[in-house]
C-alpha cells in the first residue's frame, strides 16, 4: 500500500511546489508594477546638501511631499533651463524656512500625494492574489469539475480503484448460481486471451434483476474485487438534467473514462430510471431521457468497440425496460437474484454474524426456517437489531430471544406502549388476533402461528399475529388458498361471533382478501362460473408499450359484473368458514383471549397445547370444501 500512494504524494508535492512558484511569480509581478508606476530611482542627498545646493543656486524645481523632497539640479554654470538635469532625492525634516527660501531663489515647487507604505504595498498584493484565486474559482465553477456550472457533460460516476475494493464472492451468500454466472465474467477479465483464442466473446453487459434487498449491489462490487479492476459507480438517475444533451454527453464521458482505465467494470444502479421503454408516456415524450438512451445504446452496440469495458447494470424492475437494451449484442446476460432459499438464509445469516458475538443458544438454522422471504437486507437488519437489543440490555452476546424479538421489530414494526387503549378495544383486539390464530391453526393453509400479540406496532396495528410456513413453497393448491381467505377473516368472523358486530380492525384484512379472491378469480381461472380464462392481466397496446397501471379490458360488462359476484362469494364462503370454526371452540377463543389479555403475547407452542389439536372436527364445513355452485 505505501508504494502505491507514494505517486500520489509526490504529485501533491509537485503541486504545491508549482503552487509557490506561481505565488511568486505573481509578488514579483505586483512589486515590478509597483515599480513601473513610479519615476526612476533619484540619487540620494543629505538634507544639509540639499539646502546649501539651493543657497547656491543649483536647484530647478522640487516636489514636496510629506516624507520627501524631489528635485532637479540645475546644471553647473547655468541658471536657465539646464541641458542636463539630474534628479535628486532627500529625506524631508521640519524646516520653516524652506518655503521662503525656495521662494526667493526663483524655485519652482509644487506639492505631491502621499507615497505608498509598506501596508499599501501589502494591500495591493493582496488584492491582486485575491483577483487571481476568484479568477480561478470562477474558472473551475464554469469549466472545473463535475458539479461546474458549464460542466454538465461530466459523467457523476465515482471511481473506485481496483486495491480500494474489498468485497469479494466470499462476502456474497444466498446467490450461488448468480455467483456462478458472474465468474465467468471474472475469468475473462483476468485472462481474456483464454476467450478470445477459441473465439468467444464475453457479454457486452450484463443485468441484475432480482427484488429490493437481495444483494444484486454487492454483487457488483464483488465482481470488481475478484476481478481485481476499475470499477465505476453511478446511479441510472445521475444522467438525466433538465437541460437537453447532458445525458448523452454524461454517457459518452462515461464511457471515454472508462476506456481510459480498461479493463473495468461501470456499474449503473436503478437502470430503469435511464432505461425506462421508449415512447411509453401518452402524454408526451421524454426527450432528453431517449437521447440519453440512445447514446447508451449506441456505446454499448456502435462502430466503436470498448475494449475491455463490461457493463453491469441493476434493476428490480426489468418489465419497464426499452426492448432494444435487453437484445443480445447489449446487455446479452441477465442473472437473476432472487430472494434465498433456507439455505441461503442460513448462510447469510452466518455472513452477517461474523462479527457479532452470539450465544450457545443461538440457531442460525432455526432462524432462517423463521424467515422465509426475507432478502439479505432484512436478514442483515435483524441481526443488526438484535445485536443492539443485546446492547440495550447490558448483555455480552446476542440470545435467542433477541433474536426473535429482531424478528418481530422487522416484520411488525416496533412496539409502542405508550399507546393508550381502552379496556374494551384491548379486549377486541385479543378476540380479534385470536380469531386470526385459532382459524389459521386449524386449516390446513400450510402455515403455523408464531406468535400472538395485543401490543401494539408499526403506525397503526394494535396487535398482530405473526404466522410462518412450514416449508419452502412456491405453489399454492385451491384448499391453501381458501383457507387462507378464512384465515384473513378469522378476526372479522371473532368480533361478529363474541361482540355482535365488528369494527374498523378488520379493514386491511377485508383489503387483502379482496385482493386474493380476485386473484384466484381473474388470474388463476378458479372460478367454473367464469371458466379456465385470465382476465386480470395487464393488457398493453401498440402505443401503451411499457405504460405502467394501464389495463385495457378485454371483456364486457355482464362478465364484469360475474367477476364482482365471485369475488364476493369466496370471500362470504371464507367468512362463514372461519365463523363456522370459531363457533365450534367459543370456549376455547375465550380462554385463549383471556390469556392473551394477561400474558400480553404468546407464543405458537402456548397456543397450540390449548388447542390441543390441530385438525378440523369430522362434519365440520370448512373453507377448502368446495360451495354449491362454486369452484371444485
Amino acid at each position: 500500500m505505501a508504494d502505491e500512494k507514494k505517486p500520489d504524494a509526490d504529485e501533491g508535492i509537485g503541486r504545491r511546489l508549482r503552487w509557490l512558484v506561481l505565488l511568486g511569480v505573481c509578488a514579483v509581478a505586483a512589486l515590478l508594477g509597483l515599480q513601473a508606476t513610479g519615476t526612476r530611482s533619484p540619487t540620494g542627498v543629505p538634507y544639509h546638501e540639499f539646502k546649501r545646493r539651493l543657497r547656491a543656486n543649483e536647484v530647478d524645481e522640487v516636489v514636496l511631499s510629506r516624507e520627501l523632497l524631489r528635485g532637479r539640479w540645475r546644471h553647473p554654470g547655468q541658471r536657465v533651463a539646464p541641458r542636463a538635469p539630474m534628479e535628486f532625492e532627500t529625506v524631508r525634516v521640519e524646516d520653516p524656512g524652506l518655503l521662503p527660501l525656495l521662494e526667493t531663489q526663483g524655485v519652482r515647487y509644487a506639492g505631491a500625494p502621499p507615497g505608498l507604505g509598506p501596508w499599501v504595498v501589502a494591500l495591493y498584493l493582496a488584492g491582486v492574489l485575491a483577483l487571481f484565486f476568484g479568477w480561478r474559482a470562477l474558472a473551475r465553477r464554469f469549466q472545473g469539475g463535475a458539479g461546474g456550472l458549464l460542466a454538465f457533460g461530466r459523467n457523476k460516476g465515482k471511481l473506485v480503484g481496483e486495491s480500494d475494493v474489498s468485497v469479494r464472492f466470499d462476502d456474497v451468500a444466498g446467490v450461488e448460481e448468480a455467483k456462478e454466472e458472474l465468474k465467468e465474467v471474472v475469468q475473462f477479465l483476468r485472462a481474456p486471451e483464454k476467450f478470445v483464442r477459441i473465439g468467444a466473446k464475453i457479454p457486452r453487459g450484463v443485468l441484475l434483476v432480482g427484488p429490493p434487498g437481495t444483494g444484486k449491489t454487492l454483487l457488483a462490487r464483488a465482481v470488481a474485487g475478484e476481478a481485481r479492476v476499475a470499477f465505476f459507480s453511478l446511479s441510472g438517475s445521475e444522467f438525466v438534467e433538465m437541460f437537453v444533451g447532458v445525458g448523452a454527453a454524461r454517457v459518452r464521458d462515461l464511457f471515454e473514462n472508462a476506456k481510459e482505465h480498461a479493463p473495468c467494470i461501470v456499474f449503473i444502479d436503478e437502470l430503469d430510471a435511464l432505461g425506462r421503454a421508449r415512447g411509453a408516456n401518452i402524454a408526451g415524450t421524454n426527450e432528453e431521457r431517449e437521447q440519453t438512451l440512445n447514446q447508451l445504446l449506441v456505446e454499448l452496440d456502435g462502430f466503436e468497440p470498448n475494449k475491455g469495458v463490461l457493463l453491469l447494470a441493476a434493476t428490480n424492475r426489468p418489465e419497464i425496460l426499452d426492448p432494444a437494451l435487453l437484445r443480445p449484442g447489449r446487455f446479452d446476460r441477465q442473472v437473476l437474484v432472487d430472494r434465498p432459499d433456507r439455505a441461503g438464509r442460513e448462510a447469510i445469516l452466518k455472513v452477517h454474524g461474523r462479527n457479532v458475538r452470539l450465544a450457545v443458544d443461538v440457531d442460525l438454522g432455526e432462524l432462517a426456517a423463521r424467515t422465509p422471504g426475507f432478502a439479505g437486507a432484512d436478514l442483515a437488519n435483524i441481526v443488526n437489531e438484535a445485536a443492539l437489543l443485546a446492547a440495550r440490555r447490558d448483555q455480552t452476546e446476542v440470545h435467542a430471544r433477541d433474536l426473535e424479538e429482531a424478528i418481530e421489530r422487522v416484520a411488525a414494526g416496533l412496539e409502542r406502549r405508550s399507546r393508550i387503549i381502552t379496556p374494551e378495544e384491548r379486549r377486541r383486539v385479543a378476540v380479534h388476533e385470536v380469531g386470526h390464530a385459532l382459524v389459521g391453526e386449524v386449516l390446513p393453509g400450510g402455515s403455523r402461528v408464531a406468535r400472538i400479540s395485543v401490543v401494539p406496532r408499526g403506525m397503526s396495528a394494535l396487535g398482530y399475529t405473526l404466522k410462518l410456513p412450514t416449508e419452502e413453497r412456491y405453489l399454492m393448491t385451491e384448499p391453501e388458498l381458501r383457507a387462507t381467505l378464512a384465515g384473513l377473516l378469522g378476526g372479522r368472523a371473532a368480533e361478529r361471533l363474541v361482540f355482535g358486530e365488528v369494527s374498523t380492525g378488520a379493514g386491511d384484512d377485508l383489503r387483502r382478501a379482496t385482493d386474493l379472491a380476485r386473484a384466484m378469480v381473474t388470474d388463476y381461472g378458479m372460478s367454473e362460473k367464469l371458466g379456465p380464462v385470465s382476465l386480470g392481466g395487464e393488457r398493453t397496446g401498440a402505443f401503451l408499450v411499457g405504460v405502467e397501471g394501464t389495463r385495457l379490458r378485454e371483456h364486457g360488462e355482464r362478465v364484469a359484473d360475474q367477476v364482482d359476484e365471485e369475488i364476493r362469494r369466496l370471500v362470504e364462503d371464507a367468512e362463514g368458514a372461519a365463523r363456522a370454526i370459531l363457533q365450534a371452540r367459543r370456549g376455547l377463543l375465550d380462554r385463549v383471549a383471556e390469556a392473551l389479555l394477561e400474558k400480553e403475547a404468546l407464543d405458537g407452542e402456548e397456543l397450540r397445547a390449548m388447542l390441543k389439536v390441530a385438525t378440523v372436527p369430522p362434519g365440520e364445513v370448512v373453507a377448502s370444501e368446495p360451495a354449491r355452485g362454486g369452484a371444485g
